[in-house]
């Protein structure tokens, strides 16, 4: 699982990379063709995610929820976090999440220009959160259960999965900066005209931004606590 948090995290930090595309997708708009093509990838990416608002809402504000509970580590008694409604129900909402086929990995190989940073952004927010909370309820189910020698390895391994959390937030956080820098790299209002406007753009960017989505405090979880 640390093989698939860094892959997953990495493809984060290559996505907020400098440069108008994700790492290795496509080059610039420098045809009338391309330009429609990254314009139209950006008017369906904004549909999907104006799709998605509820249900990431739903997991966000669990997560939110049951933050405070793990964003230092995991406390010495872990009822309070197994046991937790909050932590319950942050879990359950993260393992429901259902991208849009636009958004999923086969189909968004063919999004050109700022909707391929966009989707890899929003894909990696829903591996990292359903898999960060999968792996921590299950390590809690090891620390209460297993011999004391597999619960601190089990323990020990707990920050991996708290960073995931906090990690796929950030990511989400981002998803509104890209849209909006997106949105004005093709034409903006005058590129896009009826099709996408700008008051659109503003309001989803509020939704997915770091005021909506990132948790505080900073995760202080550290491998080995």
């Amino acid at each position: 699982m640390r093989g698939l948090r860094a892959a997953a995290a990495g493809a984060v930090a290559c996505l907020l990379a400098a440069g108008s595309l994700g790492c290795g997708g496509g080059g610039t708009a420098s045809t009338p063709a391309a330009l429609k093509l990254q314009r139209e990838d950006l008017v369906a990416t904004v549909r999907a995610l104006e799709r998605l608002h509820a249900p990431i809402a739903r997991e966000v504000a669990a997560t939110k929820g049951a933050w405070p509970l793990i964003a230092n580590g995991l406390p010495e008694q872990i009822a309070p976090v197994s046991r937790s409604p909050q932590a319950q129900a942050a879990a359950l909402a993260a393992a429901r999440l259902r991208l849009p086929a636009l958004l999923g990995e086969a189909q968004a190989r063919n999004l050109a220009g700022p909707a391929a940073q966009i989707s890899g952004l929003v894909r990696s927010y829903a591996l990292l959160s359903a898999r960060g909370w999968k792996l921590l309820d299950a390590t809690l189910t090891q620390i209460e259960s297993a011999p004391a020698a597999n619960a601190r390895f089990a323990r020990a391994n707990a920050p991996l999965y708290i960073e995931s959390i906090y990690d796929a937030h950030f990511a989400l956080a981002q998803v509104g900066k890209k849209l909006l820098a997106g949105y004005e790299k093709l034409g903006g209002p005058d590129g896009f005209g009826a099709e996408l406007s700008k008051a659109e753009v503003n309001a989803l960017a509020r939704v997915y931004s770091e005021a909506s989505d990132r948790l505080h405090p900073h995760v202080g979880a550290r491998l080995g606590s």
